[in-house]
């Protein structure tokens, strides 16, 4: 759509003589002619008022369903999720989409919610009875940190894989010889686990260097609680690894304090990494080693993939793949 600059360049006046005329402004002393030339340019480069933007129809409007697989009190204990939903509202707003945000409650949704959508953005893990649930509204959905079928559905997702292989490295290239793993275990329709991609790095790299031990590997939630309690159990163990990577930074601040609680030192006797980089991280006690996930652009990415297909009825499914980035902090450090 054109701005006020482009007709006002064309027609030869001033941004604000533009606004004015357009916008009716009886004040404005202008010439008819100069009048006529401004509306001519506007209606040539297809210009809209706000005026005449705002009052346009809710029918003519696109309207999305927002899906969290999180209840609104679990996405405030872990930003993750929380920053992706506001890349989904940021994107809606400035597209003038209209959004309805719904939260699973008691592992279920209300249907009636999901009436009458163009599309679906499903935020975080679904199994076969929840996407069963979506395609009754829509076929159109775009999945954001989860790919169920990619012949089918679009999706936004992290590159863990690279993610890990580059903090592996990392910890390896400090010098570090025993790496231990804290995680979390996720599951669809209550009972079918998902393969974390983290872990599963962690496994199959340290294996083939012959520097996996299981006994350093320690899996709860995703929660800052299960990261200290977690962290609380491998300190009990003894021999202690001498770097951790931590699957969440939500988890990695409960085993920050596992630690300080011990009296280890951090990172002189235990060097510690963390993972999606959310706002507190860096300032953090010490500040945390992570890897950035760029979360509000994969909600903003989701928008784009949905408006896309919709716009274009493309039937060949997009998965987006974005890259992340390690942000080294204080709780790092060579052997």
């Amino acid at each position: 759509m054109a701005t006020l600059k482009e007709i006002a360049e064309k027609a030869g006046v001033s941004v604000a003589t533009v606004s004015r005329v357009l916008n009716y402004d009886t004040t404005l002393s202008v010439s008819d002619e100069t009048r006529k030339r401004i509306f001519e340019v506007a209606q040539e480069l297809n210009y809209k008022t706000l005026r005449e933007r705002n009052q346009q129809t809710a029918k003519d409007r696109l309207r999305f369903g927002l899906v969290h697989w999180y209840s609104e009190l679990q996405e405030l204990g872990d930003p993750y999720y929380m920053a992706i939903r506001l890349g989904v509202e940021k994107e809606c707003f400035h597209r003038q989409i209209e959004l309805v945000k719904l939260f699973k409650q008691n592992d279920s949704y209300h249907s009636e919610w999901l009436t009458a959508l163009d599309g679906i953005i499903a935020i975080g893990k679904f199994g076969p009875k929840d996407i069963e649930v979506f395609t009754s509204s829509t076929k159109h959905i775009v999945f954001v940190d989860f790919s169920p079928d990619e012949e089918q559905f679009d999706s936004v997702v992290v590159d863990f894989r690279q993610s890990v292989l580059e903090v592996l490295d990392y910890l390896i290239e400090l010098g570090h010889e025993k790496i231990g793993y804290i995680g979390g275990r996720e599951y669809v329709d209550g009972e079918s686990l998902i393969k974390d991609e983290r872990e599963a790095t962690f496994y199959e790299y340290l294996y083939l260097k012959g520097m996996y031990d299981p006994q350093h590997v320690f899996t709860g939630h995703f929660t800052a609680e299960d990261g200290y309690r977690l962290m609380k159990q491998a300190i009990s163990h003894g021999a202690l690894p001498t770097a951790f990577f931590i699957a969440s930074d939500s988890m990695a601040i409960g085993a920050l304090r596992a630690l300080h609680e011990a009296k280890i030192r951090i990172p002189d006797d235990v060097s510690i990494v963390g993972f999606n980089d959310i706002p507190t991280s860096k300032f953090m006690q010490p500040s945390l080693t992570t890897v950035k996930v760029y979360t509000e652009f994969m909600g903003e990415t989701a928008v784009e993939l949905l408006v896309e297909r919709l716009t274009t009825k493309r039937h060949i499914s997009k998965k987006v793949v974005v890259p992340t980035k390690l942000i080294i902090r204080e709780s790092s450090h060579v052997r």
